[in-house]
């Protein structure tokens, strides 16, 4: 079975190879426009500024308090690609607008949760704001179909929010842990 894992527990996390020695640590995601997050990208030690793609199905385990990966050839030099997206670096998608098919304002992006080993996001975690987080928490929706990623917002697919019986939020995700 697939685990779910969000970007924010991801993110600083230490990779290793599997003779032990530590790679780097997690900095971003790239998120390709059909809602795939296909790599990870690594901040290696002592390369200030310098990021490595990390292939998504190169992971062999993630962990609770690292990521495996098993082949640990040359890891390719990221560079911006004008098809992908990522949280914080080239064409963010953090804090972005986030509005349903149907126009209503939803929220900001805060987070996405996606499957570890498929790299499928199947949850956005949205904001409304801190006061609001702190009244009334953040809230999470899934989404059957891939975001539209636009220059200034993301048009998800839902069919129902806010009250009421829905399909779409997510109350209760699974732990969260190793495989």
């Amino acid at each position: 079975m697939d685990s779910l894992r969000t970007f924010s527990l991801l993110k600083g996390m230490p990779v290793y190879g599997e003779e032990g020695n530590m790679l780097g640590e997690v900095c971003d995601i790239c998120i390709r426009d059909d809602g795939k997050v296909s790599d990870i990208l690594l901040q290696r030690k002592g390369l200030i500024g310098k990021k490595f793609r990390l292939p998504i199905d190169q992971i062999f385990s993630f962990g609770e308090n690292a990521i495996m990966i098993s082949d640990q050839g040359d890891l390719p030099t990221y560079k911006e690609d004008e098809s992908e997206f990522t949280m914080h670096h080239a064409q963010p998608i953090i804090k972005k607008n986030i509005l349903s098919n149907d126009g209503e304002q939803l929220g900001l992006l805060d987070d996405v949760y996606f499957l570890e080993e498929v790299g499928t996001i199947v949850g956005y975690e949205l904001t409304d704001g801190f006061f609001s987080d702190i009244a009334q928490g953040k809230r999470v929706i899934r989404t059957p179909n891939p975001p539209q990623i636009g220059k200034d917002a993301m048009v998800v697919s839902v069919n129902k929010l806010r009250g009421g019986k829905t399909n779409d939020e997510m109350s209760e995700l699974p732990k969260q842990g190793p495989r």
